[in-house]
């Protein structure tokens, strides 16, 4: 059976975005992993990669570089919900914008919504019991 190892984020800036995901969760970079157009973090089970805006015309996709949109939806576990308002806080220290404070869902989830520093959406999540 195959299984997901990485999400990829095309960005502008993949230096920046990449040091913004690790400074809001503590995740590490995976330095083998660095090359002139690509970062990848250990993010827990799946790493995230960013993919500098040049991966387009690589991987053939170039007519397809519509960058506006929200396009997909990152979501973050945490351990409690005083995590997530601490993470999601630093998160909007260093950049984030809150569409959504940290609120209880109808579905008994405890969220914030945000947008990272270059406009790519993100949940930081504690499902409560």
């Amino acid at each position: 059976m195959a299984t997901m190892d990485y999400v990829n984020v095309f960005a502008e800036d993949i230096e920046k975005l990449a040091n913004f995901y690790m400074t809001v969760f503590g995740f590490e970079e995976i330095e083998e992993m660095r090359y002139p157009i690509f970062r990848a973090v250990k993010a827990g089970r799946i790493n995230i990669g960013f993919n500098a805006m040049d991966a387009y015309d690589l991987l053939e996709l170039s007519e397809h570089r519509d960058t506006s949109g929200i396009k997909f939806l990152l979501n973050f576990t945490c351990a409690s919900k005083r995590e997530v308002d601490q993470i999601s806080q630093r998160a909007q220290d260093l950049g984030a914008v809150a569409i959504k404070q940290p609120y209880k869902t109808y579905y008994n989830w405890y969220q914030a919504v945000l947008l990272d520093p270059e406009g790519n959406c993100f949940r930081i999540n504690r499902i409560l019991k």
